[in-house]
């Protein structure tokens, strides 16, 4: 309790934290604010009802975000993050744009700034998702001031869009002025916020509401535990740097490590694979197409087979892009150093390369574990799929990925003060060596 009260003791992480604490509350204000000539209480009466409300749980659970509802901020983050996976890939890909990347702090600012541009349009392509499947979805009964014209869906679209822009804002102030990573605590507030709602809802209609609460409170603990060990595990290599004589003085030859972590891709390969996914839900649902969404039902073999077959094929790939041994290999031979008992160039490559796949496959299991736990909470315990998705899949790994990352800032912070850092033995104390 000391620690935590470290916090308040020192005026510069005080002022981050109301600022943080600030913007998070505008940011939750945008939800009380309906779309023009939209009546919340009937947008939410009927998506209770309708058959979307899987699909717009799946979505929210990605952002933190409202889909089902029609409010200002229903979109969220999402155009953002779609652009910042999309600009992340091409880095890697396209050489002009591996390039600027390599230009340092001006070059990031140029790919920060086509990011934002990418983001307009994507608002625009997902607004026109949330008009067609909230305000004109026919299932939900509604009826749009003036039939709905094209006026008005254009007006609907403007304002989803002004919503997004004015979110990415506050997590951009919130990176500067505030505590951790803005786009990161915004989903997290989100997706926090959320829960209690839909607990509740989902509770309330249970006979044996008390038994499956506990049970899914001791699921979600031992769930928390694995994921946060899995998140700080680690593969250290030793790396030894050459020694320099330079007249009598000898320099270099220190030992560091090369960290590399289990669960490298994060949480992009679910994304990928429940984006993809997404299309034969929604192509199921039209007329003449229920024979696809009956072959990808959830609680189907095939689809948690190739979901889960998605998902490691994904984590090998985004950490073949983010992670490359033959650069890391050539950046280590350049600046001197080694890995003990292993030859530079080609052969330290191959020597991270296998370890990298052998960690990154225990990862990929990992998260597909953790993504189709949803799936088996709605097929065999019968949970609302609203409550699924917040205790399992992105969501989980989303909330303590981000309450990680804020322990890290804030033992960094206090132990520059000479405090003991916010919990004993700071981040590292969690990191698992192997």
């Amino acid at each position: 309790m000391d620690k935590a009260l470290a916090i308040f003791r020192v005026q510069e992480l005080r002022q981050k934290l109301w600022v943080t604490l600030g913007l998070l509350f505008v940011y939750r204000l945008g939800f009380q604010i309906p779309l023009p000539g939209v009546d919340l209480t009937q947008i939410r009466e009927a998506a209770d009802k309708a058959d979307q409300s899987a699909l717009f749980g799946i979505m929210n659970a990605f952002t933190g975000a409202g889909i089902g509802n029609a409010v200002l901020f229903s979109l969220g983050v999402m155009p953002y993050i779609s652009a910042s996976i999309i600009f992340s890939l091409m880095t890697k890909v396209l050489p002009a744009f591996e390039a600027l990347a390599k230009e340092g702090a001006a070059g990031q600012k140029k790919i920060n700034q086509m990011t934002r541009l990418a983001t307009v349009p994507i608002c625009f392509l997902q607004g026109f998702f949330v008009l067609k499947g909230v305000i004109f979805n026919p299932s939900f009964g509604l009826v749009p001031p003036g039939g709905g014209g094209f006026f008005y869906g254009l007006t609907i679209i403007f304002a989803l869009t002004a919503g997004t822009m004015f979110i990415m804002w506050l997590g951009e102030q919130i990176t500067e002025n505030g505590l951790g990573n803005g786009i990161s605590l915004i989903i997290m507030s989100g997706i926090v916020a959320n829960l209690p709602v839909t607990l509740n809802k989902a509770f309330a209609m249970r006979e044996n509401a008390q038994t499956l609460a506990v049970t899914l409170g001791v699921m979600w603990l031992v769930v928390v535990v694995v994921v946060v060990y899995l998140t700080r595990g680690q593969r250290r290599i030793p790396i030894q740097q050459a020694k320099l004589t330079r007249g009598r003085k000898v320099m270099g030859g220190q030992r560091h490590y090369l960290p590399l972590r289990v669960n490298q891709a994060g949480v992009m390969p679910i994304i990928f694979a429940s984006a993809l996914f997404i299309i034969p839900t929604v192509l199921g649902t039209l007329p003449g197409m229920t024979w696809l969404g009956e072959y990808f039902n959830q609680a189907g073999f095939l689809y948690v087979s190739i979901y889960c077959g998605m998902i490691i094929f994904f984590a090998f790939m985004w950490t073949r892009l983010m992670f490359q041994p033959e650069e890391i290999a050539n950046n280590l031979k350049e600046h001197g150093s080694f890995i003990p008992g292993i030859r530079p160039g080609k052969a330290t490559a191959d020597y991270l390369s296998f370890v990298l796949d052998r960690i990154t496959f225990a990862g990929a299991i990992f998260l597909a574990v953790i993504a189709i736990l949803p799936t088996i909470l709605v097929g065999q315990m019968r949970v609302d799929p609203m409550v699924a998705y917040f205790l399992g899949g992105t969501s989980i790994l989303i909330v303590v990925g981000v309450a990680l990352d804020m322990v890290d800032r804030l033992n960094a912070q206090l132990m520059m003060r000479n405090y003991d850092g916010f919990m004993k033995g700071g981040g590292a104390g969690w990191t698992r060596s192997r």
